[in-house]
């Protein structure tokens, strides 16, 4: 006779038999369960999406299909086997002031993560270091509140616009990467700067080793940020 009521979903007389507000609850609380690790389990298995907001420096001015910086950076992440999905968003020419004029458009991408390299056409035009500052505070602050995190790309003012400038130009990017919790590499061009053989006639703009050898120096960082290893 127990096995009989069993299988028929009977209690014994004066067991309390569940609502069907608690049927439903713990139904609810299942489903959400279930939702939730389906949903993890889709968001650990997907490459996260790194973009590059920069200038020529990063839109691969001068360099053939394929060998500008997010190009070269993810064919290091895919030879190291590591999960990445690199944007490209470099606008040659671009300042502080464009960068932060279409950070809509590059929030709509829904990146995971920011590789900032912007600076260098403030300088080249002997703007004010201050409003460079404020700039790039702007665009990492929106960042901050989205809660992405952000590797921010040093770089350096000619030497033509004398050493007061350069070292407040210079000083600006440590500061916003204390104040905003990022990553900091200190000098885009690390590697690749002053050399011949790895610039463009220009003498500004890398050639494609020169970018490789910038993609070598910065890949640690990029690494960490993302929380990879390797």
């Amino acid at each position: 006779m127990n096995s009989i009521r069993r299988a028929a979903g009977l209690k014994r007389k004066g067991t309390p038999k569940p609502g069907r507000s608690h049927r439903y609850g713990l139904r609810f609380a299942v489903v959400n369960a279930v939702a939730a690790l389906a949903a993890f389990a889709a968001w650990a298995g997907d490459a996260p999406r790194i973009v590059v907001v920069g200038d020529s420096l990063s839109a691969g001015y001068g360099l053939p299909p394929g060998q500008s910086f997010p190009a070269q950076l993810q064919g290091a992440l895919d030879a190291r086997g590591v999960k990445g999905e690199i944007v490209n968003a470099g606008v040659s020419g671009d300042t502080t002031a464009g960068g932060l004029a279409r950070l809509d458009w590059v929030l709509k991408d829904k990146p995971d993560a920011v590789i900032l390299e912007l600076g260098g056409n403030d300088a080249l035009r002997a703007l004010n270091p201050a409003q460079t500052y404020a700039n790039l505070d702007r665009i990492m602050s929106r960042l901050e509140a989205a809660k992405i995190p952000v590797l921010l790309a040093g770089m350096k003012a000619p030497a033509n616009l004398g050493r007061e400038y350069g070292a407040e130009f210079e000083a600006m990017y440590p500061r916003l990467a204390e104040r905003h919790h990022a990553e900091l590499y200190p000098f885009f061009l690390d590697g690749a700067a002053a050399d011949p053989a790895l610039n463009q006639a220009d003498r500004i703009h890398p050639n494609a080793q020169g970018v490789g050898v910038i993609v070598d120096k910065m890949l640690p960082y990029v690494l960490r940020l993302i929380g990879a290893s390797g």
